[in-house]
């Protein structure tokens, strides 16, 4: 049965009414935490030099392996990070290196090598975690260490000699691990007269002086009394330092021209084009800024700076060792789920950290450093992520921000919106560009705390 109507209905109704718009929103705007806390330098010139003392290569890099199904083997020139092999560039000999490693697997709880016994061999671990233990100070075990894939240890077996393992090193999890036998060694270096005079001259080379971190040393006297000869030294610089170059992102933004002239009310189309476009920008510059190969952070932490979780999650020890690298560490950033993982942990543990105030806004902490959220850091299929740490600043030798402001057509710095003309289908085009990079000016300004296990 159908009942008439006595009044006006709605749907009647808006054909006469002003509807209230909002503006057009977006699901991809993220708080962008690390470009709010970087301090940013200006680059005149588009290239940001970080000039550095002179730092001596220590050996202390990670190997790389080539998987094949089960089978793991290393690829031959990453062995030369081996301080033993350094600078051994014959490529036949260094594959016949490659080819006398042995594969094994250990099961967690398995001893890979025990204190105490002969350096017989060299260990490279391909996959899985290890803890390095060493003899406290009343007898007991304690640990010094977790090591990781690409570490390795024994290098002291390729120059002989009667040296004993100083540390227990224990499989976490199951773990794939090469090895090298000295009898092995032994009978390539008798065939070889490459590698047994390489070996010979490193048995004899001394390393040039330099300090914990590498550095050429500076020679000073302290103590001293009555009038000694004091030393003369000078500060030795890197002759080859790196340059940051501003990288890019761009997007050509085309809006009609009647749709600009004609359907502005009450929100100006062209203006929330460029809005939206630019926070499309912004999104990619973060995620450049962590990901980017050759100026992301994630890829620019250095090896003694990257350090892995103790049993995977991301514990409050984890975090401590992190925070320990470095002085001043200023800021944490995490992947979402990274922040949950961790505060898991710690209500676990009956610790529950206070928040701080960044920018207005009530956010993570540990220690007093903020934990932010980053969603650029990816989570790997297997629920692995990383956390970085970072101290921040040119005065504080940190990580900085780079861009050049004051570029043409400028709309927010180091940003621009430049008008290219109208085609022939009454077409507007506008070219927006933003330039940036990062830079980190000394090694342990940024540190990561990496496979950190979200899933748990």
């Amino acid at each position: 049965m159908t009942v008439e109507r006595s009044s006006l209905g709605t749907a009647a109704a808006r054909n006469l009414a002003t509807t209230t718009k909002s503006r057009p929103q977006t699901q991809g705007g993220t708080p962008r935490w690390l470009l709010r806390v970087l301090p940013w330098v200006q680059v005149p010139g588009g290239t940001y030099r970080v000039n550095r003392r002179l730092t001596y290569r220590l050996g202390d890099g990670r190997v790389s392996f080539v998987v094949t199904g089960e089978d793991v083997r290393v690829v031959p020139p990453e062995l030369t990070e081996l301080p033993a092999l350094r600078g051994l560039d014959d490529p036949e000999v260094l594959a016949a290196l490659a080819g006398r490693f042995v594969q094994r697997r250990h099961e967690p709880g398995d001893t890979i090598v025990e204190a105490g016994r002969p350096v017989d061999r060299v260990v490279l671990i391909a996959h899985g975690k290890a803890a390095v233990l060493g003899c406290g100070e009343y007898g007991g075990l304690t640990r010094l260490g977790v090591v990781t894939d690409g570490a390795f240890f024994g290098g002291r077996a390729l120059l002989g000699g009667d040296e004993r393992w100083t540390s227990t090193v224990r499989a976490l999890t199951p773990c794939t691990v090469l090895t090298l036998p000295r009898a092995a060694i032994e009978e390539l270096t008798g065939r070889c007269d490459a590698l047994r005079a390489h070996l010979d001259e490193r048995r004899s080379a001394s390393p040039p002086p330099h300090n914990k971190h590498g550095e050429a040393a500076i020679e000073l006297a302290s103590g001293h009394q009555g009038e000694p000869v004091l030393p003369g030294t000078f500060v030795d610089y890197e002759l080859q330092p790196r340059g940051y170059e501003l990288s890019v992102a761009q997007t050509l933004l085309r809006v009609h021209t009647r749709v600009a002239d004609l359907y502005n009310g009450p929100h100006d189309q062209l203006e929330e084009q460029l809005r939206l476009t630019v926070e499309a920008l912004r999104e990619r510059q973060e995620r450049e800024m962590i990901n980017n190969r050759e100026f992301g952070l994630l890829h620019n932490v250095d090896l003694r700076q990257r350090i892995p979780t103790r049993e995977g999650p991301p514990t409050p020890d984890d975090m401590d060792e992190l925070l320990s690298r470095r002085r001043g560490t200023r800021v944490l950033l995490a992947h979402p789920r990274a922040i949950a993982a961790f505060g898991r942990e710690c209500t676990k543990r009956g610790a529950y950290p206070r928040p701080v105030e960044v920018d207005g806004r009530r956010v993570h902490a540990w220690r007093g450093v903020p934990l932010l959220p980053c969603d650029k850091i990816p989570v790997s299929p297997r629920g692995t992520t990383a956390i970085l740490a970072m101290r921040l600043g040119e005065d504080e030798q940190g990580v900085v921000g780079l861009r050049r402001t004051g570029v043409p057509d400028e709309v927010a710095p180091g940003l621009s919106v430049r008008f290219t003309g109208v085609d022939a289908r009454a077409v507007a085009s506008y070219l927006v560009s933003a330039y940036y990079s990062a830079a980190v000016l000394v090694p342990d300004a940024l540190g990561m705390l990496e496979n950190v296990e979200v899933g748990r």
